[in-house]
């Protein structure tokens, strides 16, 4: 075997130029860098002309989509930090910037705008991590000498060295572990955006300055500065704690802000990293997911996700498309039908015709939709903006207030106790708790919708869908499949069901009606044969005309029968009895003599009358607008289980004119649709749903779309409303309940009656938890059943 040596080390690298080798030898994993036996894994591949050997499927896997990147003498950027990746504020959308950092509005660490699988660690969180660990190694000896050992009555340190040992203690804390703090407090005043680390940097800053001075220089210090016994107190303490437990804060807030990309990253997980790409010799090498080319014929074998969006040319199996649709029974798939890229063959083998790639797949534009969706801002937003515009600098107004308070009526030291609770009054009130409790909420319920087939183009729409009080749908292709299929075919005893049939399969093949195609295949799926048809012409408004075999054929509604002298009457009571089951009915004619006729039906979906049920538990009204007739729409309304209000014969620009009615009634309307015909009215309702199986047309008219075309998923999209809304209430009320209590208590208003004073530490250790707690709250809507 001939190794090569690794750029990293001397160990021996995974190439070889054969697959076996020395049992003995071990040899480098390209992708992680575990050390391997060639004749142990069973995982091998070969590029270039040599072979290389992992220690998991995974690693193998990787480096097939990018072989290059892995042998490289040049060790790979760090994908947080590539060049172009675009990085914001969960709290600030509107700050872009090019790599980490921070906001200039709040000092939060910015994160990536889009997760990726290759997400490293946050840096920030990385950071925060080392400097807390050596922040709280030093605050344990810090609080035992200045605290602990005074309340047992030890003397661990000599009184003289005291306030030096922990100035020792304290000064890695304060001017290292939490220098990032003083560097973001900087920034909020320099550029005017005061916010949590404005209060921070100062109280933390004014402890250990006066601290710092009356180790220093004690005999500078008037009476109202010293206890009794005239020692100058030093508060090193409170300024090293409260930088740990600032530190704790941020590092648990960050762990749990990571996680609220999990939806995203679950998603981009879906899409497999390489394909099977059948050659034009037959042959079907795996190539990286990025080489996939439109056209291009792909192997999918049982198990194998789908790696694009495409249509099958060859086998058939059933494919579980709930990543998609939120509904777990697999769908079948045959030739002609299509397939999405993140779903799962099941146990059959497929090809398939590439037909969508890379950012044009349906995953890729489920996966930009979301991210977007999570950094839009709701309106409720606005009522925590406008708080945090005055709040910071009435936080620091009643801090300075609180001082004077205590220097002129505090017991003593007065001075002492001044500075204490003033610093207390600064570190506990923390806006960062109010400015992330809408967009970690929006965050993880619309990552929540994702994962339930519900996609939510902005947080204002789904702010919006709760307070909608009337649902307006669509018939077809909402309510129905949007698939007509032939349901009955009667005739008057002069010709044969399948003649009938044949006749009419063969004229209708001619014509572009949705009905005539229900008819054409309905012969096909029977076997039938289509004859060559001559003479064929279009009557506007009446049907169809043409020869078959030396045969006029006549096909139409009875005004096109009357037309040609073809009395409808005998036909008249079954036609209406097809009608009210909701089915269209076309009258065939031969050699100008009524003959029979063909019902045509859009079949509701299986999911309808339970969704509708369930959407009028909700307290929503439903209205139907449809461009069929009445005796149609009222049937399909009937089948559904009833629904209020049912408008049928419209044009699409009636649908936008009643919506306008509705809303200026004083509803709140949403709109679900699927076709081009109900893109105008889906724009105009406050909201727009659109069903995922329909138009790109009216999807981009949307604020919601539901990914399967399933009605039920807008009993999923309301209940996510709903739930999303109702949990960032909560974080709000819980915000301004937090710094409502926890500032006059820090102040001290509480010690007149009771005694008791909030110290700078519990109070860093309260603004540290409140943060954390609005964040565990938002992820709780992980667990929300839609």
């Amino acid at each position: 075997m001939n190794a090569l040596p690794s750029h990293t080390d001397n160990a021996t690298s995974s190439r070889s130029d054969k697959p076996g080798g020395d049992a003995s030898a071990t040899i480098k994993d390209p992708v992680c860098g575990m050390m391997v036996k060639p004749t142990k894994t069973t995982h091998h591949a070969d590029h270039d002309g040599h072979s290389y050997h992992f220690c998991s499927a995974g690693c193998r896997a990787k480096f097939i989509a990018a072989p290059d990147s892995y042998l490289s003498a040049t060790p790979k950027p760090d994908p947080k930090v590539s060049a172009g990746a675009i990085w914001t504020c969960p709290m600030h959308p509107q700050i872009r910037r090019e790599g980490p950092g921070t906001c200039p509005i709040c000092g939060m660490g910015l994160e990536p705008k889009e997760p990726s699988l290759d997400d490293a660690p946050n840096p920030e969180l990385v950071d925060f991590t080392r400097r807390l660990w050596v922040a709280g190694a030093l605050s344990v000896p810090l609080l035992i000498v200045s605290m602990v050992a005074e309340l047992l009555g030890l003397h661990i340190v000599p009184a003289a060295w005291n306030s030096w040992v922990q100035l020792a203690l304290s000064a890695p804390i304060v001017l290292w572990a939490g220098w990032p703090f003083f560097e973001r407090g900087w920034t909020s005043l320099r550029t005017r955006h005061l916010n949590m680390f404005t209060l921070i940097s100062i109280g933390v800053g004014a402890a250990f300055s006066y601290s710092l001075v009356a180790t220093l220089a004690p005999g500078n210090f008037p009476a109202t500065f010293r206890m009794h016994g005239g020692i100058v107190p030093v508060y090193y303490e409170a300024a090293g704690v409260v930088v740990t437990l600032v530190l704790l804060g941020q590092v648990l807030e960050l762990r749990a802000r990571a996680t609220t990309g999990r939806a995203i990253r679950a998603l981009l997980d879906l899409a497999p990293k390489t394909a099977r790409r059948i050659g034009a010799d037959g042959t079907e090498p795996e190539i990286s997911l990025a080489d996939v080319a439109k056209g291009d014929r792909l192997r999918i074998r049982p198990g194998d996700a789908i790696p694009v969006d495409g249509v099958v040319v060859d086998g058939r199996s059933s494919v579980d498309e709930s990543m998609l649709t939120g509904e777990p029974a697999p769908v079948l798939k045959e030739v002609a039908s299509l397939v999405t890229g993140g779903t799962v063959n099941g146990t059959g083998s497929l090809v398939m015709e590439a037909r969508a790639v890379g950012s044009d797949t349906m995953l890729a534009r489920i996966v930009k939709m979301v991210a977007e969706a999570q950094r839009s801002r709701a309106p409720i937003q606005a009522v925590a903006d406008r708080v945090s515009g005055w709040f910071v600098p009435l936080v620091v107004l009643i801090a300075i207030m609180t001082f004077i308070t205590w220097s002129w009526v505090g017991p003593e030291p007065r001075m002492g106790h001044a500075l204490l609770n003033a610093i207390a009054v600064l570190v506990i009130a923390c806006p960062c708790a109010l400015g992330l409790a809408t967009p970690m909420s929006i965050m993880v319920g619309t990552g929540r919708g994702a994962g339930a087939g519900v996609l939510v183009k902005n947080a204002e729409a789904l702010q919006a869908f709760e307070k909608v009080d009337t649902l307006v749908i669509d018939k077809t292709g909402t309510l129905t499949e949007g698939k007509p299929k032939l349901i009955a075919t009667e005739t008057l005893g002069a010709v044969e069901e399948t003649d009938l049939l044949s006749l009419a399969a063969t004229v209708e093949g001619q014509s572009e009606h949705p009905l005539a195609y229900a008819i054409v295949m309905a012969a096909k799926d029977k076997g039938l044969k289509l004859d060559a048809v001559a003479d064929f012409a279009s009557q506007t408004g009446l049907g169809v005309t043409a020869r078959v075999g030396g045969r006029s054929v006549t096909i139409g509604n009875a005004a096109q029968m009357k037309r040609i002298g073809a009395d409808p009457t005998p036909l008249q009571e079954a036609a209406d009895r097809h009608r009210h089951e909701g089915a269209g009915v076309i009258l065939v004619a031969i050699d100008g003599e009524l003959a029979g006729l063909l019902a045509v039906a859009d079949p509701i979906r299986a999911s309808a009358r339970d969704a509708i049920q369930a959407l009028r538990s909700e307290g929503l009204r439903i209205v139907m607008l449809t461009g069929d007739n009445r005796t149609t729409a009222d049937a399909v309304a009937s089948a559904v289980g009833g629904i209020d209000d049912v408008r049928a014969d419209l044009k699409p620009e009636d649908k936008a004119r009643i919506i306008g009615e509705l809303k200026a009634g004083g509803a709140k309307v949403a709109m679900a649709g699927d076709g081009i015909n109900d893109a105008p009215a889906i724009a105009a309702a406050d909201v727009g749903l659109a069903m995922g199986t329909g138009t790109d047309v009216a999807i981009e008219s949307a604020g919601i779309t539901l990914t399967g075309g399933d009605l039920s998923a807008i009993v999923r999209a309301r209940r996510l409303a709903h739930a999303t809304m109702h949990n960032i209430r909560q974080n709000l009320l819980f915000s301004f309940l937090f710094n409502g209590i926890g500032v006059p208590v820090a102040a001290g208003v509480l010690y007149p009656v009771t005694g008791i004073l909030l110290s700078p530490m519990l109070a860093g250790a309260a603004m540290a938890l409140s943060s954390f707690t609005v964040v565990l709250n938002a992820l709780r809507l992980n667990a929300v059943k839609l």
